[in-house]
């Protein structure tokens, strides 16, 4: 305990020593900066095989494609830019609330995707997948 002289008293100190409060605070944060990486990796794991039927799904998903030289095309109908998200929006609602799937050649540029999303979501789209091919193992 520490005392104090004012006027000659002696009295008691009531202050809280914070030091060893921070360093084991920072210490919790360096465990825990190192060890959350390792808790968002997930395990390989062989799922089984089942007989069920596979879920009732639309047979062909709608899906706008975005070609290597920035061409549109909304199903297999070629599109024009400018009048992609006015035809997004002559569907009806119960179509703007399924999924619709983006599919862009990896060689696009990113702000050609970003406006084809945009325009997807501003048609009145909520549900916007991103259509992608497997990585190969073998790299």
């Amino acid at each position: 305990m520490a005392f104090s002289q004012k006027n000659g008293r002696r009295g008691l100190v009531s202050e809280i020593n914070v030091t060893p409060l921070v360093d084991v605070m920072l210490v919790l944060l360096i465990i825990f900066m190192v060890t959350a990486p390792m808790m968002t990796q997930g395990l390989e794991v062989e799922l089984p095989e089942t007989t069920a039927k596979a879920l009732r799904q639309r047979e062909e998903p709608l899906t706008v494609s975005v070609k290597k030289e920035g061409d549109i095309f909304l199903g297999k109908i070629r599109v024009d830019p400018s009048l992609l998200r006015q035809q997004l929006g002559k569907m009806s609602d119960e179509q703007k609330k399924e999924p619709i799937y983006l599919r862009a050649d990896k060689d696009v540029a990113y702000g050609i995707v970003a406006a084809v999303m945009a325009d997807i979501k501003q048609a009145g789209f909520v549900k916007l997948g991103m259509i992608t091919r497997p990585e190969e193992k073998g790299r």
